[in-house]
């Protein structure tokens, strides 16, 4: 066998051998008008599910430019997710709640 041939199988061996990092998910409950952190840290490609937990609608969404997204009108007793695919910091708001904020860094 070549060198490059052998070179080429023990990094294949390394790859396969190396452990993948799973992605994770964070819950945020909202109670009282309010979310249950003020700041998380989390990685790239991590969740975060939001779960409604008060008798009341909420609204989440971000006001930070480049993370563009706003999960609707959330009726109580239910639950949205929203993944983190880049690295930065995150203002996470209800819009029907000016009070509830949450600050996410995703590294």
């Amino acid at each position: 066998m070549s060198r490059t041939l052998l070179g080429s199988a023990a990094a294949a061996v390394l790859l396969a051998l190396t452990p993948v990092a799973q992605a994770s998910e964070v819950v945020i409950d909202q109670q009282n008008k309010e979310f249950s952190q003020k700041s998380i840290t989390i990685k790239v490609g991590d969740s975060v599910k939001f779960v409604n937990k008060d008798d009341i609608v909420h609204d989440v969404h971000s006001t930070t430019d480049g993370y563009d997204f706003d999960l609707g009108a959330q009726k109580p007793g239910s639950d949205t997710s929203y993944t983190f695919d880049k690295p930065g910091k995150v203002k996470v708001r209800c819009a029907i709640h000016p009070k509830m904020k949450l600050d996410v860094t995703v590294e």
